[in-house]
């Protein structure tokens, strides 16, 4: 797991732009703490900072492979798990390899297979490719988008990064977010491609992105398709345990030490009970970790995705499946300390303005950093199997994002968006054209009708939007400590196997991830196996909202600029009644403007509206 970047030009010469390319690359310190690579050529500069989790001594980037046309240059972030098999294929194809590592395999992949390499790969991957053969930069992203990669088209080329801040740093871009960037922010519902800086884009995820003296270009190489599924149930859950038992032996790969991040649901207690099955054989045992606050039994409120505590289920499948446990425990003073703050709005180059969830899951990944360089993760298994609430209620037949029913109504009138700049945003609006575009592109399936139907819709929203949000949160937070988090319920393979299971095969016995708890139920105590979904869970601590109260009365006191993107009449109330008696969106106002107020100390946008 590393940091990309790089500058291609057809109308410089880019040898002499070394100090640029080491400032973007140096932005991505954090991403790759263990070496750092820039490589330069006329036309095109590569950046690359390397976490080594494969092959430590070898995998230097960037990656060069000379031949009697021209150099094949590449950066590359992630990992290509089925690499062991790719490197024998590529072996019988006459590929000679250097190293061990499998940015050596994707790289020997394409000068075998060109852009066809996609489809030989299983993994998470964002990576470019200059061939001065043709000249041409060839930019590639995994098919769920679990690792990041943004670019900004100039007029002779194009700049790359892993993270906006690499591009930022590169001296034709400018820090300036208008209007569409702003509906980004405040609206919650993620538009693919679309990135929040002004001329900056996303690789889509399953994308290619061409560039040459012809120009750029996009093509997909995968996106989900409706099929018709005939597997019995049985069969279905037979089939969805052998894939889950290869993608994590495949995802425990590793030359560094590994461990799961435990939270005592369904998702990542069998994750971490399969990995405790096939390390046992190599004598190890699974390390895993867990989040949880002091006095969280005496604050905790339920919630609608947190109905329960997660510590006696951490507890109860720590010692069942007999891994090394360990809770990392936060309080109020760490969650709500300014550099946190800064920390977790700099990692994610976005004011989310979600707090403390965000600067506890930056602190969880900083302790968890210490013992181990890779961690299994549960996320992305309700988007998968159906878990969230709003799945099995009214919520699903909503006019928009399911996720967001309700929502767009508390953001308006909690003052999350100020007066002045509600009717020019047009949030609603903005939403409803980003669900219907969403709705249009889920592939039907013929003779599909009724609820079935509708739920390949809401699968498909979760699967390309929401999801979306969340595998960037997890990136952005465990790469600003070098940690790298590998997602198992991403697999695409996974992925399009159950999106095409029938709505009813997914509910079999009447509850939400019906067939993720049977193909794993044997591997789980019998509490969690029948848990229902909990979401990451956020701290209740009275000195956390006391303490964020405080900092944002600062704000609205010295007249930051973050406080004129939101209400300062209601900012004003927020700030001036008792913290105990907060509510709830009141607390996610001051959330925001804290974030907005790091956001503006960091990057210094200019806001266009």
């Amino acid at each position: 797991m590393c940091g990309i970047t790089g500058w291609v030009s057809y109308q410089r010469d880019l040898t002499g732009h070394k100090q640029d390319l080491d400032a973007m690359t140096g932005t991505m310190s954090c991403r790759g703490p263990d070496a750092e690579g820039v490589w330069l050529s006329p036309h095109a500069a590569l950046g690359h900072r390397r976490l080594a989790v494969i092959d430590l001594p070898g995998g230097a980037q960037p990656m060069t492979v000379e031949t009697p046309d021209g150099a094949v240059s590449m950066v590359y972030s992630g990992e290509a798990y089925n690499f062991t098999e790719l490197r024998a294929e590529l072996r019988r194809a006459g590929q000679r390899f250097d190293t061990d590592s499998d940015t050596e395999v994707v790289l020997r992949g394409y000068l075998v297979w060109g852009e066809k390499l996609v489809e030989h790969l299983n993994g998470m991957y964002a990576f470019a490719i200059w061939d001065a053969r043709t000249e041409r930069l060839v930019m590639i992203r995994d098919r769920m988008g679990i690792k990041p990669f943004y670019y900004y088209e100039t007029d002779d080329g194009v700049i790359f990064g892993s993270e906006p801040k690499a591009i930022l740093a590169n001296p034709l871009v400018d820090p300036v977010v208008g209007l569409d960037g702003l509906r980004e922010l405040f609206t919650g519902a993620k538009t693919p491609g679309a990135a929040v800086w002004e001329g900056m884009r996303e690789v889509r995820p399953g994308e290619i992105v061409l560039l040459d003296r012809g120009g750029l270009r996009r093509r997909t190489y995968w996106q989900l398709r409706s099929e018709p599924h005939t597997d019995t149930r049985q069969e279905t859950v037979a089939h969805i345990r052998e894939l889950l038992d290869d993608i994590v032996r495949r995802q425990l790969v590793a030359d560094v030490p590994r461990c799961t991040l435990l939270s005592g649901g369904l998702d990542s207690s069998a994750l971490t009970s399969l990995a405790q099955i096939h390390l046992a054989p190599q004598g190890e045992t699974v390390r895993s970790f867990a989040v949880d606050f002091p006095d969280q039994d005496k604050y905790f409120q339920a919630i609608d995705v947190a109905p329960t505590q997660d510590t006696p289920y951490v507890h109860a499948v720590a010692e069942y499946v007999g891994c090394d446990h360990q809770d990392i425990v936060l309080d109020g003073a760490a969650l709500s300390a300014p550099e946190v703050r800064r920390a977790a709005v700099g990692a994610r180059d976005l004011p989310i303005g979600i707090g403390d969830r965000d600067n506890s899951l930056y602190l969880l990944f900083a302790a968890v950093r210490k013992h181990s360089t890779v961690a299994l993760s549960g996320e992305s298994a309700d988007e998968v199997f159906g878990g969230y609430p709003w799945f099995h209620d009214e919520r699903r037949y909503t006019e928009t994002f399911p996720w967001l029913a309700g929502r767009q109504s508390i953001i308006e009138s909690s003052g999350m968006v100020g007066d002045d700049l509600k009717p020019v945003l047009g949030l609603r609006e903005h939403t409803l054209e980003s669900y219907r575009s969403a709705v249009a592109e889920t592939p039907v399936l013929d003779g599909e009708t009724g609820l079935d139907q509708r739920m390949r819709v809401v699968s498909y929203l979760h699967l390309t939007r929401m999801v979306q949000t969340l595998l960037d949160r997890k990136d952005r937070m465990s790469m600003a400590v070098g940690l790298e988090v590998r997602v198992p319920f991403c697999d695409h393979r996974l992925v399009q196997y159950v999106f095409n299971t029938p709505w009813s095969l997914k509910t079999f016995d009447g509850r939400e991830k019906s067939l993720l708890r049977a193909a794993t139920r044997d591997v789980l105590p019998e509490s969690v196996a029948n848990r229902k979904k909990s979401g990451y869970p956020g701290t209740f601590d009275p000195n956390y909202v006391a303490a964020i109260q405080s900092q944002a009365a600062d704000l609205l006191r010295t007249g930051h600029v973050a406080v004129h993107l939101v209400s300062h009449d209601d900012l004003t109330a927020a700030t001036s009644g008792p913290a105990a008696d907060l509510t709830q969106q009141q607390r996610m106002l001051l959330e925001r403007v804290l974030d907005l107020g790091a956001w503006f100390d960091l990057h210094h946008p200019t806001v266009k509206v």
